[in-house]
């Protein structure tokens, strides 16, 4: 999705943010226990960007005008959110598929700026009040916070927020909360909330990021349960109206209570956003040709470069930028489900991993625009090259006998090939390697370690990526892998991700400048069985425990350097995915309908929600 508004850099990393900037704040609200700090901001290391008075972020334009449609189409996903269609109005559970944009129907405690990788200013709360051990968060709310009924947002309702998630939430918020110990409100109508001594770094600012939900409102529901009625939320948006499965619009709130805070001047600028579900990327493409959809983020090398030639392209009325993307680089793979007996060794992982020919893909089908990704933190100073250094070596020797001798070598790239589409020294070296593992050979045909026919079900919802997946199974057919791809309705593919229940799935996880406790989701043991997480591979290691344990602890810059490094050689040297490719740049197109501010974020595009409408270009484009 899109940013439409910042409120995503929060939710999208779920938790992006860590540790407490000590800013002292000169608001005065109550007394504090001695020990005790105050602060209108927290970041995860050093010192706030903003100060505590400032205007408005310097990426935004203040004066932004409101008015207009955005119209977009659902490009990434959240929680129960799946791509091409929805059937639900609450994202916060597991149960069905969630509507795109129902986020920015809800305000949270703080909010993040797109300026500073890991740092959160005051929504609702307007400062925060921190205990000498780090234990003990008050937040102080702002008394103006409203939600969309005129209902007043109080105390009560962010206390019972916190504690639904953490007991009744989608498992990646039951995850994110578990050393929760309490949240509760005080007398003074101010938020105590309380945590674990063994609590990560980064959970005082995951809990600063959560969605806030009316009590009231819910009383009498049931917070688990699929729904078509939109829950009362206090956001910028609103819901306005839906075609469910198909399409569905949100309206700016015209009185927004937060409207006039720093953190909201000069974004929200658009009177309605639209989301338009399409079964297949291509449909998308049409319908934003025909002007149905006025912005669309490109992600296909060769629609971006043999599609761009209809009609309003070339009058002028469609323009298109390759414009530098700050945002942390996806890790998008093929993933291994490693609880099937099958994936079990590695070194059949590997193997399997081999036979993808990036350099003859790139080639022949991406027009050489992409490069290879081989990292957990690509291109982040998080990113291991290399040996091991003096560091590393002390975060990975009292594990040494539980890890691969070459997590101790030169961090692991994958192979190049010579770009002939199938090359047959990398094809040898695969077949050695899984005879090695103990599959053998029934004439033509592989069978795995445990003597069954080796089969491989590419399982995917969309046949978009088919061209690229296509020529590896082709590679994997060559040595007797009977590979093919499943694809199958939306619905269908969240029920079976969810439940486990496939062989490989391809998936672009979310990456952040600072990890922490959203690592524990996708690579921790305790949620390799859990229904709906992103431990996607099933990873149970305690090696990998121990290093993210240590990255959602590390103190500084340097410590979560070192601690995510030595993760890096370990996860690599597992091969629990095929990784495929990226690029650092966005590809944006758009109806020429559009004004923005002068510079664009650090790290994101601010497209389009930095943006507004301008009706002038709009008018000259013909535009209605």
């Amino acid at each position: 999705m899109p940013n439409v508004s910042r409120r995503q850099l929060l939710q999208s990393g779920a938790g992006l943010l860590g540790g407490a900037a000590m800013a002292r704040s000169s608001l005065a609200w109550g007394a504090m226990p001695p020990g005790w700090t105050q602060t209108y901001g927290l970041s995860t290391f050093g010192e706030l960007a903003e100060p505590e008075d400032f205007k408005a972020f310097a990426y935004v334009n203040p004066d932004a005008p409101k008015g207009g449609t955005l119209a977009i189409q659902i490009t990434s996903t959240q929680g129960n959110q799946a791509f091409d269609t929805f059937d639900t109005l609450n994202i916060y559970v597991l149960k069905g598929n969630g509507a795109a944009g129902m986020d920015a129907t809800y305000d949270s405690l703080m909010t993040g700026s797109a300026d500073e990788p890991t740092s959160a200013y005051g929504l609702i709360a307007r400062a925060v009040q921190i205990s000498a051990d780090k234990l003990t968060y008050r937040f102080l709310l702002r008394p103006e916070a409203r939600f969309h009924d005129d209902s007043k947002l109080t105390a009560e309702d962010v206390a019972f927020s916190l504690n639904i998630l953490k007991t009744k939430g989608h498992p990646a918020y039951r995850i994110m909360l578990d050393k929760m110990v309490s949240a509760e409100a005080d007398p003074d109508g101010a938020v105590v909330v309380k945590l674990a001594k063994e609590r990560s770094r980064d959970l005082h600012l995951v809990v600063s990021g959560m969605p806030v939900f009316s009590k009231d409102y819910w009383q009498g529901r049931d917070f688990e349960a699929a729904t078509q009625e939109p829950p009362l939320g206090s956001g910028p948006y609103r819901f306005l109206r839906m075609n469910p499965g198909t399409s569905i619009e949100f309206a700016r709130v015209a009185d927004y209570w937060a409207k006039d805070l720093p953190v909201n001047r000069g974004q929200n600028n658009f009177d309605v956003i639209r989301y338009e579900y399409y079964r297949e990327q291509v449909a998308g493409f049409e319908a934003f040709k025909a002007g149905k959809l006025n912005y669309h983020e490109e992600f296909s090398s060769k629609v971006w470069n043999t599609g761009y030639d209809f009609p309003a392209l070339v009058q002028g009325r469609v323009k298109r930028e390759r414009v530098h993307s700050g945002r942390p680089i996806p890790t998008q793979g093929w993933y291994f489900n490693t609880r099937r007996a099958k994936f079990a060794d590695p070194r059949v992982r590997e193997a399997i991993g081999m036979l993808f020919d990036f350099e003859w893909t790139n080639k022949n089908i991406m027009f050489s625009a992409y490069k290879r990704l081989v990292s957990l933190f690509q291109n982040q100073p998080m990113m291991a090259t290399g040996k091991p250094g003096p560091q590393e070596l002390a975060l990975l020797e009292p594990f040494r006998d539980k890890l691969s001798p070459l997590v101790f070598e030169d961090a692991y790239l994958p192979p190049v090939s010579d770009g002939s589409g199938s090359d047959r020294n990398w094809l040898r070296q695969a077949n050695d390697m899984l005879l090695a593992a103990g599959c053998k050979r029934r004439g033509a045909a592989l069978l795995d370690p445990q003597g069954q026919p080796f089969t491989i079900e590419f399982l995917e919802s969309s046949d978009a990526l088919q061209p690229h997946t296509q020529p590896f199974e082709a590679n994997l057919r060559r040595l007797g892998i009977a590979a093919i791809s499943r694809i199958v309705d939306s619905s269908q593919y969240q029920m079976r991700v969810n439940k486990f229940d496939f062989d490989v799935i391809t998936v672009a996880v979310g990456s952040t400048t600072t990890p922490g406790d959203e690592l524990r989701n996708s690579l921790g043991s305790k949620t390799a069985d859990t229904p709906g997480s992103r431990n996607y591979s099933g990873i149970k290691d305690v090696v990998i425990d121990a290093l993210v344990d240590r990255i959602s602890h590390a103190a500084s810059r340097d410590e979560l350097n070192v601690a995510a490094r030595a993760l890096d050689r370990v996860y690599r040297v597992g091969h629990f995915w095929v990784p495929m490719w990226y690029r650092d740049n966005a590809l944006l197109a758009f109806w020429d309908e559009f004004d923005r501010p002068q510079r664009q974020p650090t790290y994101d595009t601010g497209a389009p929600g930095t943006w507004w409408h301008d009706s002038e270009k709009a008018q000259k484009a013909g535009i209605p």
